[in-house]
């Protein structure tokens, strides 16, 4: 999968948590919390959706994986590949 496929997902999923969010300028290297003004129960909405829409399970231990864009990438990148991959 590539990664502005992922960082699509990711904003995809933000635009309907977080609808009044401005994603025209996100940097994939700053905290989403952060640059959003997202609060904890907005990430948790994210990991909620990850797991409706691609059956993904995410650790409360790997939560801070998914703080940036980047972040995503690298953690759900290669989850996605693989079911995809099945």
């Amino acid at each position: 999968m590539v990664d502005q496929q992922v960082k699509d997902i990711i904003l995809g999923i933000i635009s309907v948590v977080a609808p009044d969010a401005d994603l025209s300028d996100v940097k994939s290297d700053v905290k989403l919390r952060d640059q959003l003004e997202m609060d904890s129960m907005d990430f948790l909405d994210i990991v909620m959706e990850l797991r409706k829409r691609y059956k993904l399970e995410v650790p409360k231990e790997d939560y801070p994986k998914l703080a940036t864009l980047d972040g995503c990438v690298e953690y759900l990148g290669p989850k996605l590949e693989a079911m995809a991959a099945v």
